[in-house]
């Protein structure tokens, strides 16, 4: 069967920073070809992509992930309905339970010593739970509609218990996915046939090199001392590294249609939406950055080089390339070695298995001389380009029918 599978090969040079750090605050790393390797953790990426979605994306294409989720719906039904204000979250309660099966509760906390116990905290569920707004928005309508004339909770609560009613709540649940769920999946543990298949595959990020963790030894003075005053008002360490990453993301193009649908849009093209996030998603991916310490590093880089290809049978890393780890350069620096051992690993790896990517489905955004040896593995294109090409290709390939 053929398929329709979209990678991503990021090389992006980052300075002294803190990205993602441990529970010892120490950058995450790894052993790989047998030396210790600076990571960035996928979750951080992601989490990462999915902010940058708030500025490529209109809010109701998006989803919100939270144990506050009743909350959240109650504010759906306060806007359709301002007289419901002091039931909305009671009502959203009720038929988040139908919809989910999850246990949504006032969380206990532990209350200080001499202070009487409240209980003015909102109910919560037992884990993150990710709906779209969308989702919600319909939730919002059902509740409204079984709460009745004058909205009683209990009146919502018999609704409930009608077989086709609580079937609509879990079908509001189970349809018009975000573009932010379809990319990355949801798990409801208490109604596995809610969850989504996560479209997209996302690699922690590794250097390309040996990377080892420096200590920055730092001291900050108390404005008010006077200038016989010696010491520092308080000081402290703060670990680093710095590397040139290899990072990897794949889409799997047709999953990610199922997720989403099709068009729905009057005049909409049925690969529209699926092209639409697509876009976003290589957007977002390829500019967005975890925001670990990074007002004390200001670390801010972009990638140097981006490899796009859109595949028709399994996705492929090419991390294979730095297994050896990259040597400095004559003049110091990584990145360059680093493009000829990807050109030639690449060109070696696809001849051999037979998986050459025709030129207009493979593209090369790359910056700087130090990135010239890429051009033989795409079409060299800029940013705004590569993401208008590759969206493109992906909509002619479904429109086609060339997925199944």
């Amino acid at each position: 069967m053929t398929r329709t599978i979209l990678d991503v090969h990021i090389l992006q040079t980052v300075p002294p920073s803190n990205l993602n750090r441990d529970d010892t605050g120490t950058p995450k790393s790894a052993y790989y070809g047998g030396v210790r390797r600076a990571r960035v953790s996928s979750q951080a990426w992601k989490r990462a992509t999915r902010k940058a979605f708030n500025d490529l994306l209109p809010p109701e294409e998006l989803g919100v992930r939270t144990k506050k989720v009743a909350e959240a719906l109650a504010e759906r039904i306060v806007a359709r309905d301002s007289s419901l204000q002091g039931v909305a979250v009671q009502l959203a309660t009720e038929i988040l339970k139908a919809a989910t099966g999850i246990k949504i509760e006032v969380p206990k906390r532990k209350e200080k010593k001499g202070e009487e116990a409240t209980s003015t905290a909102a109910p919560e569920s037992s884990y993150l739970m990710f709906l779209s707004r969308r989702q919600l928005d319909a939730l919002a309508a059902l509740a409204i509609e079984g709460s009745g004339p004058n909205g009683e909770v209990k009146a919502l609560i018999d609704h409930l218990k009608g077989k086709e009613n609580k079937a609509k709540a879990r079908q509001a649940v189970d349809a018009r996915h975000s573009v932010d769920i379809a990319l990355f999946g949801r798990m409801v543990a208490d109604s596995a046939d809610l969850n989504v298949e996560a479209a997209t595959q996302v690699a922690h990020a590794l250097s390309v090199h040996k990377s080892d963790i420096e200590s920055d030894y730092y001291t900050a003075v108390d404005d008010r001392s006077s200038d016989d005053e010696s010491g520092a008002g308080m000081i402290g360490t703060i670990d680093f590294n710095s590397a040139t990453l290899y990072r990897y993301a794949a889409v799997d193009v047709d999953e990610l249609q199922r997720n989403l649908g099709l068009g729905l849009r009057e005049g909409e093209s049925p690969s529209t939406p699926t092209e639409k996030a697509v876009g976003a998603f290589l957007e977002a991916f390829i500019t967005s950055l975890p925001t670990g310490k990074i007002n004390t590093f200001g670390n801010h880089t972009l990638p140097s080089a981006v490899i796009v290809k859109l595949r028709d049978r399994w996705p492929v890393s090419f991390v294979g390339a730095f297994e050896e780890p990259v040597p400095q350069g004559s003049g110091g620096g990584y990145l360059r070695e680093s493009c000829r051992k990807l050109v030639a690993f690449v060109t070696d790896l696809e001849q051999k298995y037979g998986i050459e990517t025709a030129p207009d489905h493979s593209w090369v955004f790359r910056v700087g001389d130090e990135t010239k040896e890429l051009a033989p593995l795409g079409t060299t294109v800029s940013l705004t380009s590569l993401v208008r090409d590759v969206s493109a290709a992906v909509a002619q390939r479904l429109t086609s029918g060339a997925t199944a």
